[in-house]
């Protein structure tokens, strides 16, 4: 007889083909006690945090914290229902107006994940007589998204603006809207997008908007820290701004910003905005502290950037094969699973906790041990995460004999 769960049996023996052999299952890795910022206890051992998206350092913040306390004691653990439902608290809309004020833009919606910001806005915001043209490289949030509405989808190849403009130019005498998704930092390789020469090919066609995911950017660049579009100028270019607060803001939540005038509609017409409990007092309070912290963190943005260039040019020096330019995402391409799986385990072994990630979620099927920086990581960490990846690689009989020829693992 049939079973539910028969129809996931080539995940489940994918699964057990990379931990059946007893060890440590890359993908339920439990933090036992989190020390800091940039380690923590698994099992036994102490761990150097490579791993986490936590770029700014800000999630022991102590403005943060304080804030987050005091709103936990006067509002209570959470709001037990949506904005629609149970009402709007008096921070959710500070925080909002928080994020208009930074991001320079005029209307804000929060929402409780990132996840759902992306799902929400893009399965609303254009219609069955509309497009979206998206890079191929998007973040699944952003694919799951696009899947929930009613738009036809077209993608473009990754950062190629050329091919871009050459699918706009067919849609160009077609009726409805067309909205063009980008990311500002991809997630997977730390690459960024081409902003200005998306900007370029959207200025040339007429019903044409641009949605930009800031994830991986906000708080890493710019002055201020704005992400992708206020780094290349060109803020006044972008319509939607998409982010979340689980990254350089170091909480939880998502949002998304713009000035078109009628963007508030949909707070009446995003299905995860309306059936979602809002986000708890506690948070929204620490997510405010944490922008402005973000804001006025320039010289955390720099000491990220250090390190990053820093691991970058380490791996890199190695013979490592690394999958972008200088960025705080820092992914090691490994040429296949297996291999890529025995690295992780042999760097957790060594005390490093990165990413592993795996085909299909990873762009041109790479398996990638992906690092993640942070500002609070010293020098003495980054260089013992470079250490450590080399002895690995050592063990495994697969460091390069020739350590300034780029190869990848194996």
């Amino acid at each position: 007889m049939a079973d539910l769960f028969d129809r996931f049996e080539s995940l489940l023996a994918r699964r057990d083909s990379l931990v059946g052999d007893g060890g440590r299952d890359p993908f339920q890795v439990e933090m036992d006690e989190v020390l800091s910022q940039t380690e923590a206890m698994i099992g036994n051992r102490r761990i150097i945090l490579a791993g986490t998206n936590n770029y700014l350092g800000l999630t022991f913040a102590p403005e943060s914290l304080q804030a987050a306390h005091d709103a936990l004691d006067a509002a209570g653990t959470g709001t037990t229902g949506s904005r629609v439902a149970n009402g709007t608290y008096s921070g959710h809309k500070a925080l909002e107006q928080a994020l208009c004020s930074f991001l320079g833009k005029d209307h804000a919606i929060v929402f409780s994940t990132g996840y759902l910001a992306n799902l929400s806005v893009l399965s609303t915001l254009v219609g069955p007589e509309d497009y979206i043209l998206m890079d191929a490289d998007c973040h699944a949030s952003i694919y799951d998204g696009v899947r929930m509405g009613d738009a036809q989808i077209i993608r473009f190849k990754h950062n190629d603006a050329a091919d871009l403009d050459k699918r706009l130019a067919r849609l160009a005498k077609k009726p409805g809207n067309k909205l063009i998704v980008i990311e500002g930092i991809y997630s997977m390789l730390g690459d960024k997008a081409p902003l200005d020469e998306i900007v370029a090919v959207k200025k040339k066609y007429e019903n044409v908007y641009l949605l930009s995911d800031e994830a991986h950017s906000l708080g890493v660049l710019g002055r201020y820290g704005r992400g992708l579009p206020e780094e290349a100028d060109l803020e006044d270019d972008v319509d939607f701004i998409v982010g979340t607060f689980s990254k350089s803001v170091g909480t939880v939540g998502g949002f998304c910003v713009s000035s078109h005038p009628q963007f508030d509609l949909l707070r009446l017409a995003c299905r995860p905005y309306i059936f979602t409990a809002s986000l708890p007092p506690s948070v929204v309070a620490s997510a405010k502290a944490s922008l402005e912290l973000v804001e006025k963190g320039g010289a955390l943005r720099k000491r990220l950037i250090r390190n990053a260039e820093r691991l970058h040019s380490g791996l890199s020096a190695l013979g490592f094969t690394l999958g972008g330019e200088v960025s705080p995402v820092v992914a090691v391409v490994a040429p296949e699973v297996e291999i890529g799986v025995a690295f992780w385990r042999g760097l957790i072994d060594g005390g490093v906790y990165v990413n592993l990630a795996l085909p299909p979620a990873t762009p041109q099927n790479f398996t990638l041990l992906r690092c993640s920086l942070c500002a609070a990581h010293t020098t003495e960490q980054v260089d013992h995460i470079i250490e450590v990846f080399a002895e690995v690689a050592d063990s495994l009989g697969i460091l390069p004999e020739q350590p300034k020829k780029k190869v990848a693992l194996g």
